[in-house]
């Protein structure tokens, strides 16, 4: 691998992890959450750190081989904008559900993140199957996080001042 394909690597994992820090500075896991009724199958709050770092990491991985194998500026501009609108609904979410304390506004806003993840898993295919099969993973844990989106709005709602 030259020097050029590693510059990349290297920023596909810091932007993956900037991403990735956002999230997590922006999800608080205190009084307000611990007193969500969650369902019984919502996995330990440690499997989450564990879990959001290998899609990260997958990410990353992903984004560099879509890069690797954009050969016009209008495909390394695609490759950006896909990621990129990612990223920002993926933090968004993450605002939405634990900063703003707002699970049914999440839920909204879910459905566009996992309508992201579809499009850069089809956007990529022609580029790099390597870089589309590798974002499975995260869409997959957003579909089951969606449910556990719902089943907590189920169990905890309505949410926001009550009249």
């Amino acid at each position: 691998m030259n020097r050029q394909a590693l510059t990349r690597l290297a920023l596909a994992f810091a932007l993956s992890y900037a991403t990735a820090g956002i999230g997590a500075a922006l999800t608080e896991l205190g009084p307000w959450y611990f007193a969500l009724k969650h369902p019984p199958w919502k996995p330990p709050d440690a499997a989450f750190g564990v879990i959001w770092t290998t899609i990260f990491t997958l990410c990353a991985i992903s984004g560099w081989l879509a890069w690797q194998a954009a050969d016009t500026p209008a495909l390394r501009r695609r490759v950006a904008g896909l990621f990129g609108a990612n990223a920002l609904l993926n933090m968004l979410w993450s605002a939405l559900y634990f900063k703003l304390q707002r699970p049914d506004w999440a839920l909204f806003e879910v459905v566009f993140l996992w309508l992201s993840i579809l499009a850069l898993i089809m956007g990529l295919w022609r580029l790099s199957r390597w870089a589309s099969l590798l974002l499975i993973t995260y869409w997959v844990w957003v579909s089951i996080a969606a449910v556990l989106n719902v089943q907590t709005v189920m169990l905890n709602g309505p949410f926001g001042a009550q009249p």
